[in-house]
């Protein structure tokens, strides 16, 4: 690739960096944009939700229409997700930055670069999150200790997305940390990625079908996607990668 080209694929991301540069620089940041990012992309769930009942239209796009999570699920579910965060992530994210302070690039990456890493990001996350779930599912005390959390909730919504034990979060955390330092990632690759990861999975749990959700989006069935997800929360036994249907196939775990 061209100098030019470079430079102008880095200026296309460059004011989207020195924006972000700024707030990326506090130790607060990682707890507030995890927190912030989930639950903005949770809300038009929880509206449409409490929308359900006196909008019928809504009713062709829910995978389980006579289904609507209630406060008494959704505030537990918030509860927690305040409370991991604050208590466990803030303080580990905030030593890490004591004992290895960012030094942050002045310039963006280049588009191309973003993407791939972004890419290559969820895709090693698949796998990682593919085997770790299969074998919390075979081993019934990692079951019963770890992931039986997650489960609690047998019909999906978005709040339940991060309804999860402490040891299943961190798990999650570790694998997204190793890829995105392994490959190098820019900083502003890791945010973007962060919030595509975010997003893909609180659209799993979302419960609803649209016609532009991700798995229609995406050609050949090569993504799961929501209707993937729900049904391994109602079988237990099947569709084990939370993206992506290849390990599943491969594995023939795939309904």
């Amino acid at each position: 690739m061209s100098n030019s080209s470079c430079s102008s694929n880095q200026l296309f991301l460059q004011p989207l960096w020195d924006l972000s540069r700024t707030f990326v620089q506090s130790a607060f940041f990682p707890v507030i944009f995890a927190i912030t990012t989930y639950v903005g992309f949770c809300l038009p769930f929880v509206v449409l939700d409490a929308l359900y009942p006196w909008v019928p239209a809504l009713r062709r796009y829910k995978i389980h229409p006579d289904f609507s999570p209630s406060a008494g699920q959704l505030l537990p579910c918030l509860k927690l997700t305040f409370y991991q965060h604050v208590m466990f992530v803030f303080p580990v994210t905030l030593l890490h930055r004591v004992c290895s302070p960012d030094n942050l690039p002045l310039d963006a990456p280049g588009l191309p670069e973003l993407v791939c890493h972004v890419v290559i990001c969820l895709l090693l996350f698949d796998a990682e999150f593919f085997a770790w779930h299969l074998l919390h599912h075979k081993v019934p005390w990692l079951y019963r200790t770890f992931h039986k959390v997650h489960h609690q909730n047998s019909l999906s919504f978005a709040l339940a997305t991060q309804y999860l034990s402490a040891w299943e979060l961190f798990s999650l955390g570790f694998f997204d940390m190793v890829n995105v330092t392994l490959l190098g990632c820019h900083p502003l690759t890791v945010l973007v990625f962060h919030v595509v990861n975010i997003w893909l999975s609180v659209e799993d749990h979302s419960g609803y079908d649209f016609p532009w959700s991700t798995h229609r989006l995406v050609p050949f069935g090569w993504y799961g996607g929501v209707v993937h997800h729900d049904l391994h929360h109602s079988h237990f036994t099947c569709n084990f990668s939370p993206y992506f249907t290849h390990w599943d196939k491969l594995l023939g775990t795939l309904r």
